[in-house]
């Protein structure tokens, strides 16, 4: 870790002295130096979901709560905001930076100029795609893609356990194109969407994760494609939030049976007003991204300050949840992966 310059700065002093042979008297001992705290730069994407605010406030209570300083910096959804940001903390001399990118690549030069000023980041959530993986110290979040087949999985178990064998139609709104999470839950929807010979992509949008966005494209698919629609896959609960109004103002119905013409959602994030419209029905099912990084952050600096070496790559276990019975677990690839049913204790018990 870098040194704390002011601590050499007094040591230096102190040989100085010595050496010119002045005598330090009980009145002449310099006091002792205080101990330099920690800094820690945040560059967060910004605050366009009730995901990211939560992820927010858990890494600010967090740092709160710790011996360190956290300067706190929010992108507004803009790379060019976070990389002005990572350079404004190496300007601060911070001791660590923590980055969740807005999109994975364009992080090259910002993140040398870290490494060479000696400063260790660690990427959260969303990743980043560098030629050398040695400029960032640590990257810790979710399985995207895995989180999407989780969802396309129960999706098909579902269609299986209600006998629906008819042709269906799928649309998209997928979150801020080249993010981390946009390219594995779309990519999820997409492969799904061709190994099965009855089910039609019929488009995809970006939402870019918001309420409102994610209400325009839905609105936009309903006047396309009329009474087509079947499963719509949004990749947050905030575009699920706007997806349900559009569904509902349209004169339709949010829900699961798709042979009397319901519309059926699918979501991620598992926020606690996500799992609210699970409960309900309103969502089929909602698979979990926590965005509870504050404590694991917090002792993986601790760690670090101890001279022990992070994992690099590190994955998140997650839940995924749903208020339909008929399935408690679901399979990908050789890995079983339980469904829970949401309660209001679950909801009570919730932390975000």
């Amino acid at each position: 870790m870098k040194k704390r310059r002011l601590a050499g700065v007094v040591l230096l002093l102190a040989a100085v002295l010595s050496s010119c042979g002045i005598k330090k008297t009980e009145e002449q001992q310099p006091a002792s130096p205080k101990t330099e705290r920690i800094t820690v730069g945040f560059s967060q994407v910004g605050s366009e979901s009730d995901w990211r605010m939560a992820s927010t406030a858990s890494i600010q209570d967090a740092f709160a709560d710790s011996p360190y300083t956290l300067l706190f910096n929010d992108g507004q959804q803009k790379q060019e905001n976070q990389i002005k940001a990572i350079r404004e903390f190496i300007d601060q001399d911070v001791d660590y930076i923590i980055l969740d990118p807005c999109v994975e690549t364009g992080w090259d030069s910002a993140l040398m100029e870290a490494k060479e000023a000696g400063i260790p980041v660690i990427v959260i959530d969303r990743e980043v795609s560098v030629e050398d993986e040695s400029l960032y110290t640590a990257w810790i979040g979710s399985d995207f893609y895995l989180e999407g087949q989780r969802a396309m999985k129960w999706l098909e178990s579902y269609l299986q356990k209600e006998n629906y064998e008819e042709p269906l139609n799928l649309v998209g709104i997928q979150g801020t194109i080249g993010a981390t999470a946009q390219i594995g839950r779309s990519r999820a929807l997409e492969e799904a969407a061709a190994a099965h010979d009855n089910w039609t992509l019929l488009e995809e949008q970006t939402g870019d994760y918001t309420e409102a966005k994610g209400k325009e494209v839905m609105e936009e698919y309903l006047r396309k494609y009329k009474d087509e629609i079947q499963v719509v896959y949004c990749e947050n609960d905030n575009e699920a939030y706007g997806a349900i109004d559009a569904i509902r103002e349209a004169g339709k119905k949010v829900g699961m049976k798709i042979k009397d013409g319901e519309i059926l959602v699918l979501s991620f994030d598992a926020t606690h007003g996500g799992l609210q419209l699970t409960m309900e029905g309103k969502i089929a099912v909602n698979t979990e991204c926590s965005p509870l990084y504050g404590k694991r952050l917090v002792r993986m600096i601790d760690e670090m300050e101890q001279g022990e070496l992070p994992e690099h790559h590190t994955y998140i276990e997650e839940g995924q949840f749903s208020n339909y019975s008929g399935i408690r677990a679901i399979w990908v690839v050789d890995n079983s992966y339980l469904v829970t049913r949401v309660t209001e204790e679950l909801l009570e018990e919730r932390e975000y």
